[in-house]
């Protein structure tokens, strides 16, 4: 099928193009790069939400809670459930889609998980490209359910609006560990299993170092709000949370400034991605084995091997362009 072809079976929602279009980027075959530009001009309408938090803390659960919710109101849902990549295999667990098949069937909700792909951030570039495939496929929601590593986890940052942290009343080790970082993606907490001892413990400590932030009168002040999502208590006052600040970044302009950051970041991993793929020819690769020896012997220097490679690439560059002019 052609790629004009397939992008208006998208437009059009049609289940098994979204996910054959997916599958072309996360492969990253020939035709990713075409079918993502011309699916550019119909994404920004989703609003994207990040969930995110150490293992057994609920992600699946609540993300299938709320997908339920949105369907109540009329709304339609996106989700990206990222696995750990598996070290023998290259593919993800998939653990995410067999706990969600209770909405599978649900026509209004898609359901893809994804894996990290050694990404330390939680998320692999691929993801942000089926993103934007369910953005384009009309989504009015697309929720990321990130696999939970703790405080590397902060590439959710650079891609959701709203970023969710879950937590349990036993997380008392990654509250301290929010200091480091996770912390400051969490645009509200949720403490799920609230049910279970020390759950004000957990939020005491959470108000604490949450007092401790900088901030002004017009920052956002992250909230904390308990649930329990077996039970499906809290949703929507979760839901409620996520309108909020929703409502307040778009009123103070702070959606567009963030989206408009995270395209830089996203431009740049594009561009050094291509850079990197025609720097690694095979002549280049040649001459950097070849190199090791002398490197390992004392007689060139990682500088030296690294500085000719680099002046090779750009020679062949300023080639490139001479024979572009004539």
């Amino acid at each position: 099928m052609k790629v004009k072809e397939l992008v208006e079976k998208i437009f059009e929602n049609d289940k098994r193009f979204v996910s054959r279009a997916i599958s072309i980027v996360e492969s990253n075959n020939s035709n990713s790069a075409e079918l993502l530009k011309e699916l550019h001009k119909k994404t920004g309408k989703a609003y994207r939400i990040g969930i995110t938090g150490p293992p057994g803390s609920g992600k699946s659960t609540l993300t299938n809670q709320l997908a339920k919710y949105y369907r109540l109101q009329q709304k339609t849902v996106g989700i990206i459930a990222v696995d750990p990549t598996s070290p023998f295999t290259g593919g993800a667990l998939l653990g995410d889609r067999v706990r969600m098949n209770d909405i599978g069937n649900d026509p209004g909700i898609f359901i893809r998980s994804m894996a990290t792909r050694g990404s330390l951030g939680g998320l692999s570039k691929k993801t942000i490209d089926a993103a934007d495939v369910l953005d384009a496929a009309g989504y009015d929601f697309i929720i990321f359910e990130t696999v939970g590593v703790g405080q590397s986890e902060l590439d959710i940052a650079k891609t959701a609006d709203t970023t969710v942290v879950m937590l349990v009343p036993e997380s008392g080790d990654s509250i301290q560990a929010m200091k480091a970082g996770l912390m400051e993606i969490a645009d509200f907490f949720v403490l799920n299993k609230s049910d279970r001892p020390g759950s004000d413990t957990a939020q005491t400590s959470l108000k604490t170092i949450l007092m401790l932030r900088d901030h002004t009168e017009k920052d956002w002040l992250p909230g904390i709000i308990k649930c329990i999502a077996s039970e499906n208590i809290g949703t929507k006052e979760i839901a409620d949370e996520i309108q909020r600040h929703r409502d307040f970044i778009i009123i103070n302009n702070l959606l567009k400034e963030k989206r408009e950051e995270n395209y830089k970041i996203r431009i740049k991993e594009i561009a050094e991605t291509l850079l990197k793929n025609e720097l690694w020819m095979q002549e280049r690769e040649s001459f950097l084995n070849e190199s090791l020896q002398k490197v390992a012997d004392g007689t060139t220097s990682p500088y030296q091997v690294a500085e000719t490679l680099f002046n090779d690439f750009k020679q062949k560059a300023i080639l490139r362009e001479q024979d572009g002019r004539k």
